[in-house]
């Protein structure tokens, strides 16, 4: 099996920097726009305020994602670069295994696959059975195998996960609450300053302290489900 990258130089590549805020981009037709992760259901139930939203955003991104996707993510590249799908079916089956909920597991299914799509375009020889075999691509996996094409560092294709994920977020909150325009760009900032710490902790996470427990979201994201009236899949 052919090595993509056997390392990746420190100074980045201007069609690397570009092709990673081309995947990070909410314009890419993977579908991130219509889901919440729950936040919706947050906003329902009137758990937290509006003038919350940064700060149960902020958990989320510290508590969950960096601990649980962003660590997964931080393994998968170098797994992907030194040619090992093994390792890569194992971590993509651990985190279809931490999605507690039909619509949790729906999201990161249909993204993942929207983007091993995507990548088939961009490359028509790209074979995915390689890789992932049986199974369904995750979100973040997917995410991992065509950022890891680029001659990014893993922590620069964390960056870039991080803050697509964080301005879809933003997005699903203006339109959730409503907030205006200025008001997600305040959360997004607040986010923003947050990413470098969650990424750097999801780079020291062992494959033992991996976690995505978060019960209160699970019950959110279960009562979603059969929310009367929503505006997201999640």
């Amino acid at each position: 099996m052919r090595r993509i990258f056997d390392s990746a130089p420190q100074a980045m590549p201007a069609s690397s920097l570009l092709q990673l805020i081309w995947l990070a981009s909410p314009a890419l037709p993977v579908g991130g726009f219509s889901y919440s992760e729950g936040l919706e259901a947050v906003i329902e139930s009137a758990r937290i305020a509006p003038d919350s939203i940064a700060n149960w955003l902020t958990d989320q991104l510290h508590v969950t994602l960096a601990r649980g996707d962003l660590a997964a993510l931080s393994k998968a590249i170098p797994a992907i670069r030194r040619g090992d799908a093994e390792r890569l079916r194992e971590l993509n089956a651990w985190v279809l295994a931490t999605r507690e909920t039909s619509e949790f597991r729906l999201q990161t299914e249909q993204m993942g696959r929207s983007l091993i799509e995507w990548l088939k375009v961009q490359e028509p020889d790209f074979d995915a059975a390689m890789w992932f075999a049986h199974q369904t691509p995750s979100y973040p996996i997917a995410f991992s195998l065509a950022a890891a094409r680029t001659q990014a560092s893993v922590r620069d294709i964390a960056l870039a996960f991080t803050f697509g994920w964080a301005e879809n977020m933003v997005q699903a909150a203006i339109k959730a609450v409503p907030l205006g325009q200025t008001a997600g760009q305040k959360i997004l900032q607040r986010l923003s300053q947050d990413i470098s710490q969650a990424v750097d902790t999801a780079m020291q996470v062992s494959d033992s302290e991996r976690q995505a427990f978060l019960p209160m979201l699970a019950i959110l994201s279960s009562q979603h489900e059969t929310q009367y009236s929503r505006l997201f899949r999640s």
